[in-house]
């Protein structure tokens, strides 16, 4: 009501304050000029029981209005206050306003971020979704020298982004203007991307050199596993489907948790106050919800490699390729809640009895990180990094063992023992595979996170007005990596299962007229050309 002559308490503003719908861009310098305003742009300045057509009757209302004269003001986006425009208010406004900014909880900060960049944050995410459908366009119809522009365009992109992060920094550090505290954990942040962002191109760029000689390998591998999407395309729609059903999931084990913390009685206490308590045997049960969330999440995705791993069995192990079996996505669905539930249920409860640990470990680490050794500490993150990497050898295997299952249509422990075989024998040519070819699709994510984020930076580096930026980019970024992992993973699940069925092929079969190969031979001659002997382990 008088931004001139803020009253401070606390560093919070006591003076009367009311919601408008937009700010006087003019000097208002009379009740009439507030009456013509609101009636204008139907933002009323006066208190809200004071109506428009009283502005200028009501005795009282010089007290029930603002300050005459009213000064010119714009909005500030993080917490949608009108700023006043007049250098006499400004100075004292905005003095008052970056200190009572700056002792409000960091949550309440990053949450008024995404909000005032909401607009920006859904653009974004909506831009990720667009690179990721080109990714997977541009794996379905590869070439090698799409493969080229497609490195040329990453190692582009990283320098470009690297580049990008390293000026703004400069930029943002040599800035007079700077006085919030976001402000600063803006810059922060942006050393820290920055940093990140040039030792992961570092490490990218070694790569690439190393592994640049097996390219037109890497694109006849694609070449084979498009083959096999291209007689299932409905494949490339199981992660949306998964997605979904994850959604639906995570917002029913909320709803759970919300129940089980509101679980217990109101209890009179002295004062006539009332106490909540929680009854004693629910509050532990949160543990338990916590095992089911991550064993239904990883059953969940396991039925999703389940069902892909049967599809590209029953697709490759067709004598007949120039007709397809119909309706195979909906066949290798009902084979697995038929006939192998038990397969995809311990191979979840596996992952889950491994992740619960790393979850422990991660909880303790940061509850003791300030009272333990330096020693202590390190023996955390061994431990840490031991089950992380004991959970993606356990993934990996998993798949391979559902691939075998879908084969065979044996159980978990007698499918285990069979890829276990499998991978033993042919472990180095299989590795072979997957490296390259999950490199490139590595790349891809890194391409659609890469792109995203150089986005996002200009377009908040246009809007500087919003001064918690740094955090909505992030949730950006992390969003874009999910979705192009999402779609892309498809890719990494059909090769995986496919030149598993091509080792069992070669190890089960010779060529011969009485044990022909299943793969075509139009697949075969390619093959050929790429060394069959050598990826088949022979």
């Amino acid at each position: 009501m008088n931004s001139c002559s803020l009253e401070i308490k606390n560093l919070k503003i006591n003076s009367i304050a009311l919601c408008v719908s937009s700010c006087p861009q003019e000097q208002l310098n009379s009740l009439e000029d507030i009456q013509h305003f609101a009636k204008n742009n139907g933002s009323c300045l006066c208190i809200y029981n004071l109506n428009i057509s009283s502005y200028t009757l009501n005795p009282k209302a010089a007290e029930l209005c603002p300050t005459l004269p009213v000064p010119p003001s714009k909005s500030f986006p993080l917490f949608n206050r009108c700023v006043p425009q007049n250098p006499e208010c400004y100075s004292q406004f905005a003095s008052i306003l970056i200190n009572v900014v700056n002792e409000v909880d960091v949550f309440h900060r990053i949450l008024s971020g995404i909000m005032a960049g909401r607009d920006t944050v859904i653009g974004l995410s909506v831009l990720a979704l667009a690179f990721s459908l080109i990714m997977v366009l541009t794996f379905r119809f590869i070439t090698t020298l799409l493969v080229h522009i497609f490195i040329t365009l990453v190692v582009f992109g990283l320098l470009f982004v690297s580049g990008v992060l390293w000026w703004l920094y400069y930029d943002y550090t040599n800035d007079p203007s700077i006085e919030l505290e976001t402000e600063k954990e803006n810059v922060k942040f942006l050393l820290g991307f920055a940093i990140i962002s040039t030792m992961i191109t570092m490490v990218l760029l070694s790569l690439i050199f190393v592994l640049r000689k097996r390219i037109q390998l890497t694109v006849q591998l694609f070449w084979v596993a498009n083959k096999i999407i291209s007689r299932v395309p409905s494949l490339l729609f199981q992660p949306l489907w998964t997605f979904l059903i994850l959604i639906f999931f995570w917002v029913f084990w909320v709803a759970v948790l919300l129940s089980l913390g509101t679980a217990g009685s109101a209890q009179v206490i002295s004062g006539g106050q009332v106490e909540y308590k929680i009854l004693f045997g629910i509050r532990y049960m949160w543990w338990y919800h916590l095992v089911g969330l991550i064993w239904t999440s990883e059953f969940i995705l396991a039925c999703q490699q389940m069902t892909i791993a049967g599809a590209v069995v029953t697709s490759y192990f067709n004598r007949n390729k120039s007709s397809s079996p119909r309706h195979l996505i909906l066949s290798s669905i009902s084979v697995l809640f038929c006939y192998h539930q038990g397969t995809v249920v311990k191979g979840s409860f596996l992952i889950t009895i491994v992740r619960i640990p790393r979850i422990i470990l991660m909880y303790l680490y940061d509850a003791l990180k300030e009272k333990e050794s330096a020693c202590a500490r390190c023996m955390f993150k061994c431990c840490f990094c031991c089950f992380w990497c004991l959970e993606r050898c356990l993934r990996y295997f998993n798949q391979h063992v559902y691939t075998t299952t879908a084969i065979n249509g044996t159980n978990f422990c007698t499918s285990a023992k069979d890829a276990l075989f499998i991978l033993a024998k042919n472990s180095a040519n299989i590795a072979f595979i997957n490296c390259f070819g999950d490199f490139i699709i590595f790349l891809g994510k890194v391409f659609v996170v890469c792109f995203t984020v150089f986005g996002g930076l200009m377009a908040f580096n246009y809007h500087r007005e919003f001064h918690v930026w740094v955090v909505p980019l992030l949730l950006v970024a992390l969003f874009a990596c999910l979705v192009a992992h999402s779609f892309l993973s498809v890719f990494e699940v059909v090769m995986d299962a496919l030149f598993f069925c091509f080792a069992i092929d070669m190890e089960t079969n010779d060529g011969s007229p009485e044990r022909p190969y299943f793969m075509d031979q139009e697949l075969l001659v390619n093959s050929c050309d790429s060394n069959v002997d050598t990826l088949a382990g022979r």
